[in-house]
């Protein structure tokens, strides 16, 4: 199983920042790092790629994934260009998850009509792949002056593609792709099995092959202190209804908490009941955690599922 996070510590994005977060996950034996798209926010991260390139160049091998890349802000063109840049700058490390942005007033500012959203999405991932094909390519569909994108990705003939996805009509779209479906961190493993199973429907109904990768992102904390552990699990349950959760479900049914065996036993259940490939550990959206605990649970986390091992083993 492939595992990866986000970073711990939004609070400061400095390259430097980044990059000691990344270098200490690479330490550990997780295979990714990964970074969302949002605007507007006092905590907004508009330009994951851009922060991703410094991380690039303080690391050597884990690889650079974006969890929320929205296409529907962008030249389809520029945004070809932009990705092959950071794959060919990271030496092809660029997992390239897209979507297409959920809040309308975020579109409406970027003056993208909401029902339109799917569409636009689809069209410039169209744009983009053909562009990264090597195929001439123009906004407009006029041929005579339809243009090549230089430079091409390091990975031909592109990165691989996820697709965040919230809802039935955008599960569809992914599935129609044949694309991965890249699940919230919210949702619970009830919701999720319904979800992937639309997933997999929509592109059996289109005739095209069932994605591979079977990727989850998770709220994750491991600790061996059942004291940490109760306050954890108290301070997630009251700070705000989780909207996405059914009747009876509670927080032990879309985050990952506990002790070593017990996350252990946790993340088999995912990898037994999803087909789970790879496992992507989101941060606590809590305040006043200790660094050593979140650090802690970090190293924990790769040690139960055995990436750590494999980091000592090279």
């Amino acid at each position: 199983m492939h595992l990866g996070l986000t970073p711990w510590n939004f609070s400061d994005l400095s390259a430097q920042s980044l990059c000691e977060q990344a270098k200490f996950a690479e330490s550990c034996g997780y295979e990714s790092i990964w970074l969302p798209e949002s605007h507007f926010g006092e905590n907004a991260l508009p330009d994951p790629l851009m922060l991703l390139a410094s991380i690039a160049g303080g690391t050597t091998k884990i690889r650079l994934g974006t969890t929320s890349y929205l296409l529907t802000l962008r030249n389809p063109l520029q945004a070809a260009e932009q990705v092959a840049v950071l794959d060919q700058l990271s030496g092809g490390r660029l997992i390239l998850g897209v979507g297409r942005g959920y809040a309308p007033e975020m579109l409406r500012a970027f003056h993208v009509p909401p029902k339109e959203k799917r569409r636009i999405f689809a069209w410039s991932l169209g744009l983009m792949r053909d562009a990264w094909l090597g195929r001439p390519v123009s906004l407009d569909g006029d041929a005579e002056h339809a243009v090549e994108v230089y430079p091409r990705p390091f990975q031909q003939p592109h990165p691989p593609l996820w697709v965040a996805a919230f809802g039935p009509k955008a599960l569809a779209q992914a599935g129609r792709l044949g694309l991965p479906y890249l699940c919230s961190p919210m949702e619970s493993l009830t919701t999720l099995q319904d979800n992937y199973a639309q997933h997999r429907q929509a592109s059996i109904e289109a005739g095209v092959d069932l994605a591979i990768d079977i990727p989850l992102m998770r709220t994750v904390f491991v600790c061996k202190d059942r004291k940490v552990l109760v306050r954890v699990r108290q301070e997630i349950d009251q700070r705000g209804e989780n909207s996405r959760l059914r009747a009876g479900e509670s927080s032990d049914d879309w985050t990952i908490l506990g002790e070593p065996n017990e996350v252990a036993d946790k993340v088999a259940r995912y990898q037994e009941v999803l087909g789970m490939t790879h496992l992507i550990a989101t941060r606590l959206r809590i305040g006043g955690m200790d660094e050593g605990d979140l650090r802690d649970s970090i190293t924990l986390l790769a040690d139960v599922t055995g990436a750590g091992l494999t980091s000592a083993e090279h």
